[in-house]
């Protein structure tokens, strides 16, 4: 036992023990969700992060030790987030014949979202930091972040409620559009993104090209919206 703790100690001194953790436990996700035909209650985000919690649990790993080696995947977010640029050119003929459409649905799937969030915890009586915490939980986690700090909220809540909302989003969404007869790509692309931003969009990309186009565009335009709209809704109810 002896020999296997300083062995321990002695990797877990290097950040690439906690790369390979978290591409580890992504991978073990993926295997399992294409195992079970695409289940969508399986999603590789979510098992990744049970086994990654798991382990940082068990080995009492901080999460700052954790991120020296997590960073270098936490970089490639902002070109993952690029390249979704490129199934939006794609398809870029047929988002600007829905030009007007997608405005307005991306309009009213904020202002929804913000108002179901801010709704729900105050009948449940949450703190003010809390509510704006709460407020956009639909937005990729960046914006979500700088919104809940400049308006008095606290980002690393909002992270977490970011990440949730983008999971559940993921694993149930197409799942309610199935139920409710929502069988429209570009709607099906605009609903997920809207609601649970770059979480929903990869599951969206997985499913159809389009959806995922159209999820992509809404993610970022949602992000705008709710930057815009959120201090204006913020003031006038509170």
């Amino acid at each position: 036992m002896a020999e296997l703790r300083d062995i321990w100690v002695y990797l877990s001194a290097s950040p690439l023990l906690h790369l390979t953790l978290t591409l580890a436990a992504f991978q073990c996700g993926t295997w399992l969700y294409t195992k079970s035909n695409l289940n969508p209650l399986l999603n590789p985000v979510l098992i990744a992060v049970v086994i990654i919690v798991a382990v940082l649990l068990a080995t009492h790993t901080s999460y700052q030790d954790y991120f020296l080696g997590a960073q270098f995947v936490h970089f490639l977010l902002g070109p993952a987030t690029v390249a979704l640029a490129i199934p939006l050119f794609r398809q870029f003929d047929k988002v600007r014949q829905s030009a007007i459409a997608i405005i307005a649905s991306v309009v009213t799937g904020s202002v929804t979202a913000i108002a179901s969030a801010l709704g729900v915890g105050y009948v449940l009586g949450a703190s003010s930091d809390a509510l704006i915490s709460l407020a956009p939980k639909s937005v990729t986690a960046p914006v979500a972040m700088g919104i809940s700090e400049q308006l008095g909220g606290l980002p690393s809540l909002t992270a977490v409620l970011v990440i949730v909302t983008g999971i559940l989003g993921a694993m149930i969404g197409p799942v309610i559009l199935n139920l409710i007869g929502v069988k429209d790509w570009p709607a099906r692309g605009l609903a997920i993104g809207t609601a649970s931003h770059g979480i929903g969009t990869a599951r969206a990309l997985q499913i159809n090209e389009l959806a995922g186009a159209f999820s992509g565009l809404a993610m970022g335009l949602n992000a705008l919206a709710t930057a815009i709209l959120l201090p204006i809704i913020w003031q006038l109810i509170f």
